[in-house]
């Protein structure tokens, strides 16, 4: 199974269970993201173990092809000393190892292909978690501004709100009312002298500025 078909399955079958459960999006979104993280991880796991693999079974193949050259000479040597039955014996080894080093040159192609689409298996999954990221933070702040869009309206639509603007307008009402009362004691009452003099001092004022504007009048003229 891929590593895509098996991480698909392990994360429908923990969202299934958290939307039984009635979980919110955000911590499903939160799961998906874990779920790749750790896939991401495990996959890289292979890759290094892959590459491990290989590098061991080239080693293999290297020693072997050392041990075919060898076999080879020796088989030149038996020849030239006039000795055909170690000549073929030699060569007998040589073709008993070609047969295991085609056998180690096969399963190395193989750990070459696997490493290959291990390598774009992990390519694919780091560009689609790299997505989920940005997507998740662009939800997450517009989850933020539109929970305290809802937060405001929901005061401005409480009815606390309305209560207490309610015995707010009641208590203005009250502050008007000892203000009118004030003022009621000063209605009918005498002027003091203090109130005399300020008149006399405002009509003098008054009068003073009445002269000036008709001395300017009279020089436009």
């Amino acid at each position: 199974m891929g590593i895509f078909s098996r991480l698909h399955d392990i994360i429908n079958s923990n969202i299934t269970a958290m939307l039984d459960k009635a979980e919110n999006p955000e911590k499903i979104i939160r799961l998906v993201i874990q779920e790749m993280e750790d896939t991401l991880v495990e996959v890289r796991s292979d890759a290094a173990r892959t590459i491990a693999e290989k590098k061991k079974l080239q080693r293999h193949i290297d020693i072997m092809h050392a041990e075919i050259n060898e076999w080879q000479r020796k088989a030149e040597l038996a020849l030239s000393k006039e000795r055909e039955d170690l000549a073929r014996a030699a060569l007998k080894e040589k073709h008993n190892l070609e047969n295991t080093v085609n056998s180690m040159e096969i399963e190395l192609e193989a750990l070459e292909s696997q490493l290959l689409q291990l390598n774009q298996d992990t390519a694919q999954l780091q560009k689609k978690l790299d997505d989920a990221k940005a997507r998740h933070k662009t939800m997450m702040m517009k989850h933020n501004t539109v929970s305290g869009r809802l937060r405001t309206r929901e005061k401005l639509h409480d009815s606390r709100l309305d209560d207490a603007l309610a015995r707010f307008e009641t208590v203005e009402q009250k502050m008007e009312h000892m203000e009118g009362r004030v003022e009621s004691f000063d209605v009918g009452r005498d002027p003091t002298l203090e109130d005399k003099f300020a008149e006399l001092e405002a009509e003098d004022i008054i009068e003073d500025e009445l002269s000036k504007l008709k001395s300017r009048l009279s020089e436009k003229k």
